[in-house]
């Protein structure tokens, strides 16, 4: 079998992983407010999430043109196809690690410095696209901090909106409401990180010689969708626990304000075609919630462990994977 084909079946079998990974870790997060608050029972909460994470998924391929096109060039990249190997091994990885604790890492940060890493320790720091790179990471900076102010905004609104109603009443209507933002949540989750694996594969077909554009192949958009949904009616309940529950004690009315919050900046970033971490925006959106709702609600030792995994999950899969891609190097070329 020629190589370069077998390595590039080996790729497109490991982001489909990653792809199923994603939808048991990171859409956990789309639908842990609203099994938390009891709007949606757990077996109806994730096949709702599978579904419109579906939909969301063969919806935009924005995203996936920018990973495959922003990062690094795959048409010089030196060893580009173990590269993205590399790259694809260190994120399932670090994803597997964070999934086991319970805690709600990114997936598009370990993917996108897998990346990084792997190519730098192809060809040292010239084998970034600087502008397109920087870019994303401004993005995945921003996102989270934009969903915390916006997720406090949107609360304060409510609240002032609801003052003189019934409580009782009010936490009915929007437990209801819960089961359409849930779906809507799903669906922009689908629109954004289901796209960075196909970004993946399309940029192993490039390096190989099989695609001469950026252009995601149908195929590719499917399957990648596939495994998504199917990851996601797994279920990620490890991660379902620490979103729904232990950052803050979650009630109807904060579970739709957290929901219309997440899609909104999801969304918005796949629209101007830039991944953001969908875990650290639904996470942050909660936390602003929160703060709005009552500060000392916010279970604040939970919060800043997320803040760290956050932190070091660039730094640590780009390390992974630079030197999975030296070791993988030594016996693939």
């Amino acid at each position: 079998m020629d190589s370069i084909f077998l390595i590039t079946m080996l790729i497109v079998i490991f982001a489909l992983v990653f792809d199923f990974i994603n939808g048991f870790h990171d859409t956990a997060n789309a639908i842990a407010t609203s099994v938390s608050t009891k709007a949606l029972r757990p077996r109806h909460a994730i096949i709702l999430a599978a579904v419109m994470n579906f939909v969301g998924a063969m919806t935009f391929t924005g995203v996936a043109k920018t990973i495959t096109k922003d990062i690094v060039d795959p048409f010089t990249l030196p060893n580009g196809s173990i590269v993205i190997l590399a790259a694809l091994l260190a994120a399932i990885t670090w994803n597997l690690i964070t999934w086991y604790y319970g805690i709600p890492s990114s997936s598009s940060h370990a993917l996108i410095g897998s990346i990084a890493g792997a190519a730098i320790a192809a060809a040292g720091f010239s084998a970034l696209r600087w502008s397109g790179f920087l870019n994303i990471i401004a993005a995945l900076i921003i996102s989270p901090i934009l969903a915390f102010v916006v997720g406090y905004i949107v609360y304060t609104i409510i609240k002032f909106i609801f003052k003189n109603a019934n409580l009782a009443k009010t936490n009915r209507n929007f437990r209801m409401m819960q089961i359409l933002t849930a779906a809507v949540q799903s669906y922009s989750h689908g629109t954004n990180d289901a796209q960075k694996a196909m970004g993946i594969i399309t940029l192993a077909l490039m390096t190989n010689g099989y695609l001469t554009a950026h252009d995601v192949p149908f195929w590719v958009q499917l399957s990648c969708a596939t495994a998504m949904g199917l990851g996601t009616s797994v279920g990620g309940w490890k991660i379902i626990k620490t979103v729904g529950g232990k950052i803050m004690k979650i009630r109807p009315v904060n579970g739709v304000a957290a929901d219309i919050t997440g899609a909104s900046v999801i969304f918005g970033a796949t629209l101007i075609h830039l991944p953001v971490s969908t875990t650290h925006v639904i996470s942050s959106s909660i936390m602003g919630v929160g703060t709005a709702h009552r500060v000392k609600g916010v279970n604040w030792g939970t919060a800043k462990s997320m803040v760290i995994t956050w932190v070091i999950t660039l730094p640590i899969s780009a390390t992974l994977a630079g030197i999975l891609y030296l070791v993988l190097s030594l016996f693939m070329t």
